[in-house]
């Protein structure tokens, strides 16, 4: 998946924005609190041609080069000899470089190795740099794991407090194959006989602990994030939801597709942890994902994680991540 056309803040200088035509950066670059214009920008014009130097026009004629007029691959490191009083021929190069015009030759050892400092871009070719939706970079997936371990924390102490007496029923309606399974572990009974089933209303009692559970996560999750793209464990870890095509509230219909995708096969963990099975696939998901680490859930209600800059004031702030 390739980053789309459009003004993005520029990784080199997060002070301004430039136009990513879908395989480079064109145009000039404009302050980062202006509005881009629709669309790329205006070519830039030409440059004009640089006056021709007076080191070039002493240059050897291309008559006195090798095979009409190709400079040498090698280029003599000094002057010739045999020149009247040991002098230099006027026009010709310093040691250690080519004709007057050619780029200097690096002395042996100090070759340089990789891109020069600060480039902002990968060095393989045909590879876009990391795509900031929005001008934000994406959340890693230890934020968006941890802010949903918190949201999870949150939720389970909300079943504890209007779940718990279904469950604790629920594990009466258990205690007979309990107990039983207990002393033939204790007595070391190797009989096949099959445990005493379970109450009457156990089965009934999963299912409410389930429904429940479920609208209890719907609850917390959906309202929150419709509104402002954050739960309470995601504005703790400063990372944030937001539409794909722009930075704007989700609203209730999208945060709930996003929601329903993760959520509702809690409602499956009865048929033998089939729903957590699927929620787990999910939440692994942004780790297979490229280039912007979208989650099963992400892709259905087409939603990107985003991590939020720092405060202007804030002493950890490192710089370019205020906006």
């Amino acid at each position: 998946m390739s980053v789309a056309p459009g003004w993005y803040v520029d990784p080199a200088d997060p002070e301004t924005r430039r136009y990513w035509d879908g395989e480079g950066w064109i145009g000039a670059p404009i302050p980062v609190d202006v509005t881009p214009p629709e669309g790329p920008p205006p070519p830039e014009p030409e440059p004009a041609p640089e006056p021709t130097s007076p080191a070039s026009a002493s240059a050897p004629p291309a008559a006195d080069l090798p095979s009409g007029g190709t400079p040498p691959a090698t280029w003599p490191q000094g002057p010739p000899t045999g020149q009247p009083g040991g002098g230099t021929p006027p026009g010709w190069p310093p040691v250690g470089q080519g004709p007057a015009g050619a780029p200097p030759a690096w002395p042996a050892g100090d070759t340089p190795q990789g891109p020069p400092p600060g480039w902002p871009y990968p060095t393989w070719p045909g590879r876009p740099p990391a795509p900031r939706p929005h001008g934000m970079p994406l959340a890693s997936f230890g934020a968006r794991l941890g802010a949903r371990l918190i949201d999870f924390g949150i939720v389970f102490v909300l079943n504890a407090l209007v779940n718990g007496w279904f469950v604790w029923r629920y594990l009466q309606e258990l205690s007979a194959p309990l107990d039983e399974f207990w002393r033939r572990v204790q007595d070391q009974d190797r009989t096949t006989d099959p445990l005493p089933a379970a109450g009457d209303q156990a089965g009934a009692l999963v299912v409410t602990i389930l429904l429940i559970a479920t609208s209890l996560w719907l609850a917390y999750e959906v309202p929150s994030m419709a509104a402002s793209g954050q739960t309470f464990g995601k504005r703790l870890l400063r990372v944030r939801a937001v539409p794909v095509e722009a930075d704007a509230p989700l609203g209730f219909g999208r945060a709930l597709r996003r929601w329903n995708t993760l959520g509702l096969p809690t409602l499956l963990w009865y048929c033998c942890g089939l729903g957590l099975l699927l929620q787990l696939i999910d939440a692994l998901s942004p780790l297979f994902d490229h280039p912007l680490r979208q989650a099963l859930h992400d892709k259905r209600a087409q939603t990107v994680v985003v991590r939020l800059p720092r405060t202007p004031d804030d002493p950890a702030n490192p710089p370019g991540e205020t906006r």
